[in-house]
């Protein structure tokens, strides 16, 4: 029977001079917050649970706090401090309240004699499958802080990944998003006022010039319809990637089609692909096993349903390299080191060098996306808003004409 959530007490009490105190403890319940105090030279008074602050959201805890968290983990017991004493000094300098909380309830159950595995398990949210196999191996093996070590190394990459892969989507995205927020404003506030002075000329409009009129006419009596559009679209996107298989499916085989982002896309998936392959069976997961891990952070679809179908290649006893190449999907490079990796006994390291070259070239595509859009983000706003004012002084250009 699972145990009560772990949370944050309040007390008052009195220390052994006599002098009053007060503190919060993390814990499951006032008994067990007094029995700790009572240890420490404190008889409490009144253990109160600590209200909650209606105005002051909790912060989330992020893939990288869980990074992070497994990385201290791994160097305190490399360093030889014991599970439970690693866990306590964590929870000190925990300063999210919500990962303090995950981290007391990690640490009440591994006190009351569950493995660290099946803690995790408890918190499915923040620890993946992969995660807790991985752990319950070292448990296994009585090698815990070689694989904490591991862990925290393919958690820290593949988020440094994943944080590279987001910054070459999200930078091409923002420029659009700009230049419809400048083309918006010019639109809305400023060519009316041209408008009223053009109304005064008693001559027909350049074409160019009566269609940005038109456009911002249209733009003002219809700009909250437009923005409801644009909104709706954005969550009906967002409600069929995770409601539709399908669309979603769809979606991320697009993805790796388009130019330039595509390949960072591709890139990406083949460095999680390796990584993930490298961790888990340097871990001493059956091969078969850790291609099922493989194929759950995969991060694609298309790479999701090629590592499974290798997986069931691999299964009637292909060899992983052979089963790679029928895919048709995966790069020559790699699949060259996964032979090399197969043949010597050697897979897990030929897959660790795969990840960091992919990895590298992430890095790199980046970076060049990022220098090659600089410029571009400076023509589509001169053209935007050039046009626009070209549009409004042609009629006065043109003014001697009319005169």
């Amino acid at each position: 029977m699972a145990t009560a959530q772990a949370q944050v007490y309040v007390f008052k009490g009195k220390n052994k001079e006599g002098n009053p105190v007060k503190g919060e403890m993390t814990g499951n319940n006032p008994a067990l917050i007094k029995a700790q105090l009572r240890k420490q030279g404190v008889i409490a008074k009144s253990v109160k649970k600590k209200p909650k602050d209606l105005f002051k959201r909790k912060k989330p805890v992020k893939p990288m706090d869980i990074a992070i968290f497994t990385r201290q983990m791994a160097t305190m017991m490399k360093a030889g401090v014991p599970l439970v004493q690693s866990f306590e000094i964590v929870l000190e300098g925990a300063e999210n309240e919500t990962m303090k909380e995950l981290v007391a309830d990690l640490h009440e159950q591994v006190s009351a004699g569950n493995s660290f595995a099946s803690a995790l398990k408890r918190h499915p949210k923040y620890f993946d499958d992969l995660f807790c196999n991985l752990v319950d191996a070292g448990e296994q093996a009585g090698a815990l802080d070689t694989l904490l070590d591991r862990v925290a190394t393919y958690k820290e990459k593949t988020e440094q990944l994943k944080a590279k892969i987001k910054k070459a989507l999200t930078y091409p995205a923002a420029v659009i998003v700009v230049a419809i927020i400048v083309t918006a404003i010019l639109l809305v506030k400023v060519v009316p006022v041209f408008a009223s002075t053009f109304s005064s000329f008693g001559a027909g409009l350049p074409a160019f010039t009566q269609f940005v009129l038109d456009l911002s006419n249209f733009t003002q009596k219809w700009w909250l319809l437009i923005l409801a559009a644009l909104v709706g679209s954005g969550y009906a996107f967002a409600e069929a990637r995770q409601r539709s298989q399908k669309f979603s499916d769809g979606f991320d085989a697009l993805l790796l089609k388009m130019p330039i982002i595509g390949d960072v896309i591709n890139n990406g998936a083949v460095a999680r692909f390796a990584r993930t392959l490298s961790t888990t069976f340097a871990a001493g997961v059956p091969l078969v096993e850790a291609l099922g891990s493989v194929a759950g952070a995969a991060g694609n679809a298309v790479y999701r349903d090629a590592i499974i179908a290798v997986r069931n290649d691999v299964t009637t006893g292909l060899t992983i390299h052979s089963s790679m190449k029928s895919t048709g999907l995966f790069p020559i490079m790699l699949l060259q080191l996964t032979s090399i990796g197969e043949e010597s006994g050697a897979l897990d390291e030929m897959m660790e060098k795969a990840a960091d070259h992919y990895e590298e070239a992430v890095d790199n595509a980046v970076d060049n996306l990022t220098a090659l859009l600089e410029p571009l983000i400076m023509s589509v706003l001169g053209v935007l808003v050039g046009g626009l004012l070209i549009a409004m002084y042609l009629p006065i250009f043109q003014l001697g004409n009319v005169v």
